[in-house]
C-alpha cells in the first residue's frame, strides 16, 4: 500500500506549477507528496507552500521548500493531501494523522483539493471503516463525548503511546466516533457535531475536494473528478 501512496503522490506532484502557492498535507500519505515536491523544487520550480503540521513542516524545510503563513497568501492554488476513507461523491473522512483542524481550514482556503490514497481508502459510505475524528478544546472533552453519544456507538477519546489523551499541535485533544452503519448523511452531521459546544473541528470534508488520484497495483494511477455541479 505504502508503494501505491508515493504512485499517487508523485503523480499528484505535477498539478503543481511555476509560482503556485501549495498547501502541504500531513500524515504518511502527503509525505510522499512533499518528497515529489521537494524533488522538483529542488529541479527549479518555484513556489510557495503552507503546511498544515508541525511534522510537514520539517519535512519541508529538509526539503527546501519554502514556507508562507497564511496571512501571507490570499488563496492557495492547490493543496494536496492525503485521506481516511472517501466515498463516491469524493467526500472524505481525515484527521487520523491529528492534524484534521489545519487541514481543513487549508482546504476550504485551496483552488483545488487533491486527495492521494490507495484503494482500501474508497468505500461506499463514510464512517465503515475509519473513526470520526473530533478535535475538542480539553476543558470540555466529557461534555462533546456524551453529546457524541446520542449519534455514535462509541467516542473514546484518544491516547498517546504512554496512554496519556493525544494532544493536536493546536493544543487539543480528540474523540474517535465509529457509527453501526456508517454515517448517512456527512453534510447533516458534520453541521451538528460544529455546533456542539467545545468542538474545534471535524474530520468530515464535505465538498471540498476537487480530484482523488488513486495509486493502484499494475503502477498506474486512476484520477477520479468531483462532476460539475448541475444549474
Amino acid at each position: 500500500m505504502d508503494r501505491l501512496k508515493e504512485l499517487a503522490g508523485r503523480q499528484a506532484a505535477e498539478y503543481i506549477a511555476d509560482g503556485m502557492v501549495v498547501g502541504l498535507g500531513s500524515g504518511s500519505t502527503a509525505a510522499h507528496a512533499i518528497r515529489a515536491i521537494g524533488s522538483r523544487v529542488a529541479s527549479g520550480l518555484r513556489i510557495r507552500a503552507i503546511s498544515t503540521s508541525e511534522a510537514s513542516s520539517r519535512l519541508a524545510q529538509e526539503l527546501s521548500i519554502p514556507l508562507i503563513t497564511l496571512a501571507e497568501a490570499q488563496r492557495l492554488d492547490v493543496t494536496i493531501d492525503g485521506a481516511d476513507e472517501v466515498d463516491p461523491k469524493l467526500d472524505l473522512i481525515k484527521g487520523l494523522g491529528g492534524a484534521l483542524v489545519r487541514e481543513k481550514v487549508v482546504a476550504w482556503s485551496t483552488a483545488r483539493q487533491v486527495i492521494i490514497v490507495d484503494p482500501s481508502k474508497l468505500v461506499p459510505r463514510l464512517g465503515t471503516q475509519a473513526p470520526l475524528p473530533v478535535e475538542v478544546v480539553p476543558f470540555a472533552w466529557p461534555v462533546v463525548q456524551r453529546a457524541l453519544l446520542q449519534r455514535a456507538a462509541e467516542a473514546p477519546l484518544r491516547l498517546d503511546a504512554a496512554g496519556q489523551p493525544y494532544c493536536t499541535d493546536n493544543g487539543n485533544f480528540i474523540l474517535h466516533c465509529r457509527f453501526t452503519d456508517g454515517i448517512a448523511d456527512p453534510a447533516a452531521l458534520d453541521a451538528w457535531v460544529n455546533n456542539l459546544p467545545g468542538v474545534v473541528g471535524n474530520g468530515l470534508f464535505v465538498g471540498l475536494t476537487h480530484t482523488v488520484v488513486v495509486g493502484q497495483a499494475d503502477g498506474t494511477c486512476r484520477v477520479i473528478e468531483r462532476p460539475a455541479a448541475v444549474g
